[in-house]
């Protein structure tokens, strides 16, 4: 076996080392003229025969025990499934992003900008690619609003959801199946006339060997024809093999009537032995480039060359230059799987950082929040520790699955305790809204109201309790302040205007009824009880014609009353006949406003005093069951019955004050 050292050299060529298609290893057919004479009688040696045959399939003889069997056969598979990809060079240079780390939004972007710039043929797996992150992540999402909204009380039936980016996304996919269908519909056509085509071409090899014509004639039209074999197009995949096997065995047939001339033969096998050496020397190259993947895609297209556009060469170079190109591929499979083994490493390390994210997660889930500030706060920290998640590139492919589906559920999780305590504090601010409308009532109810003394004491008193009373739905939080503020700032501007215009009327009242009261606090009994009544009574018509007083010195009126329950005490009235007559005093007051909601007011109260006096009447009138075995003499049955008894005197009083009410309106 002759020495790779005495090899012939390829002259005046050089492989560019930056382009990988077959044109760079290709050069022009020269004309062959030889001498018949000396090729007529030259025996075919048998060996020669299978030359061809035996050149094409040595990865099959040779890999049987070599270790790079498999690079070899993936290459192969490749470059078949290549022949009916016309976008595989294209594929190669469009970058595949880490869709992992993108969001929805960017998601569609990358779409819409692939399916407007690229061939649609060389962005399917980026297609793909996208289209499993869009639709987890979507899903994720659905899942969210969906647990949202049974949270929410809705029913799952009725519960549906439409995102802008989801028609944004659907709207550029659709469009990449469009343009897909119609690539395959026109490939599938293109692909059978070009079967058809590389047919009539083996066609035209079988009937090479019948031509009665010089052979340099024949020989020429042999490389036309394999110049148009390597021009047609791309074939259907599952008839590549056959048309490959067919054509390369009638090229072996022709080669083996080419033996009638032996020169043309010879140089035929010193031109493929030249372009082979260069395949070598650029897979030697290629060996040393330091992008692993490109290196290794180029030795694709190298094993394509090597296989579909050369011929074979002199047996005694077959093995030498084969085992080369061999050790060339080794080589670079070899920096491939340290690489892959490089990636793997960077895939466990990212699994380990999603994993301590998760536990992250589900630490923030096992706390106790119960105030909103506390749950805004854990959101900020769950939506952080959600986009460190994403910015994380892959994990290994046999653990991706489990820990996306660990990631959704501790973030589910989390979903979960949000929208149920979201859920409660609605419920709370419902309630609150309904304390506030409440309030908001009372506010519009006495806005109008003349007496300011007691309507100022109980506006304040609800703008107070406005204060305590905690948050409203947000929808409704602007509305009810509104009506609430309106409210109270007509009554208080009203209250303004009242006592600037009264002011010195008041003022005239206030010392007159401050006489008054000076002269009431003389009064002495005469020992009448009726005239001394009469003569209180005579002080309360006088007291009620002097008008109002300034509302800073409504305190007389106090002083007064209290004036009057004094005066008629010293008279040892019956305390209920006192309360009688301070109550008459009281309704006089009202009916002199000219204005009934006063006594509406007042009404409404001692209806409700008078059922509540009957409910603890009818209380203790049932406690008093359990002591009938029990002496009447006992003290504690004493107490029930005094009880009983003093609320009855009280729910009389109650009655006769209705009863007075109603003598006013």
């Amino acid at each position: 076996m002759s020495d790779i050292n005495n090899l012939p050299k390829a002259e005046g060529e050089e492989v560019n080392k930056n382009v990988n298609h077959s044109e760079n290893l290709s050069e022009e057919n020269k004309s062959v003229e030889t001498k018949p004479s000396e090729t007529l009688d030259t025996p075919l040696v048998s060996e020669e025969k299978s030359i061809v045959t035996n050149e094409s399939s040595i990865a099959d003889t040779d890999n049987s025990n070599n270790n790079n069997d498999e690079v070899l056969n993936e290459i192969e598979d490749s470059n078949a499934e290549d022949a009916e990809d016309e976008g595989n060079k294209e594929r190669h240079t469009i970058e595949l992003k880490a869709y992992d780390t993108m969001s929805l939004e960017a998601l569609a972007i990358e779409l819409e900008r692939l399916v407007r710039n690229e061939k649609v043929q060389a962005i399917k797996s980026h297609v793909e690619g996208i289209n499993n992150e869009f639709k987890d992540k979507f899903q994720a999402l659905l899942d969210d609003k969906k647990e949202e909204f049974l949270n929410d009380g809705g029913n799952e039936i009725d519960f549906y959801y439409v995102s802008p980016v989801q028609k944004r996304y659907k709207e550029a996919y659709n469009e990449y199946r469009k343009k897909l269908n119609e690539h395959y519909q026109s490939l599938e056509k293109n692909l059978k006339q070009n079967l058809a085509d590389k047919l009539e071409i083996i066609e035209e090899l079988k009937g090479l060997i019948n031509l009665e014509e010089n052979i340099n004639t024949t020989y020429k039209h042999f490389k036309e024809l394999q110049e148009r074999w390597r021009t047609t197009g791309p074939i259907p995949r599952d008839k590549y093999n056959n048309a490959w096997n067919s054509y390369h065995h009638h090229v072996e047939i022709f080669y083996d009537f080419l033996h009638l001339n032996r020169d043309l033969r010879d140089l035929d096998f010193k031109h493929n032995l030249e372009r082979k050496l260069l395949i070598i020397d650029r897979a030697e190259e290629l060996a040393e480039d330091d992008n692993v993947m490109r290196a290794f895609r180029e030795l694709q297209e190298l094993h394509k060359m090597w296989k579909e556009e050369l011929g074979p060469v002199d047996k005694e170079y077959r093995e030498i230059i084969w085992d080369k190109f061999k050790a060339a591929t080794k080589k670079i499979n070899d920096k491939r799987q340290v690489y892959y083994q490089d990636i793997d490493k960077v895939y466990e390390k990212n699994l380990e950082k999603k994993l301590e994210l998760i536990e992250g997660i589900n630490a923030i889930n096992a706390q106790n929040t119960n105030s909103h500030n506390a749950w805004q706060k854990k959101i900020k920290e769950i939506e952080d520790l959600r986009e460190q998640f994403f910015s994380i590139g892959k994990v290994p492919r046999d653990v991706n699955e489990s820990t996306w589906a660990k990631f959704k559920e501790s973030v589910r999780t989390f979903n979960r305790q949000k929208n149920a305590f979201y859920k409660d504090l609605k419920k709370d601010q419902y309630t609150n809204l309904q304390k506030k409308l409440e309030l908001i009532k009372i506010a519009e109810d006495n806005k109008d109201s003349d007496d300011f003394e007691v309507t100022t004491a109980l506006m304040k008193k609800i703008q107070n309790d406005w204060k305590k009373i905690g948050h409203v739905p947000r929808k409704d939080s602007d509305k009810i302040w509104k009506r609430f503020k309106a409210a109270c700032n007509f009554y208080f501007d009203k209250l303004h205007a009242t006592r600037n215009a009264a002011n010195k009327e008041s003022l005239d009242a206030f010392n007159s009824k401050l006489a008054l009261l000076d002269a009431l606090k003389d009064l002495k009994p005469v020992g009448d009880k009726e005239k001394d009544v009469e003569s209180v009574k005579d002080y309360i018509n006088k007291w009620k014609d002097l008008g109002r007083v300034p509302n800073d010195k409504r305190y007389i009126e106090g002083k007064f009353n209290k004036a009057i329950e004094d005066h008629l005490s010293s008279l040892k009235m019956d305390k209920n006949e006192v309360e009688l007559i301070k109550f008459e005093n009281k309704l006089d007051t009202m009916s002199a406003a000219d204005d009934n909601r006063d006594l509406d007011n007042e009404r409404y109260f001692i209806r409700k005093k008078i059922d509540e006096v009957r409910s603890q009447i009818n209380q203790l009138e049932n406690n008093l069951q359990f002591f009938t075995n029990v002496n009447d003499d006992n003290p504690l049955v004493k107490e029930v019955r005094n009880n009983i008894k003093g609320h009855k005197d009280a729910l009389k009083l109650w009655k006769e004050k209705l009863s007075m009410i109603k003598d006013h309106y």
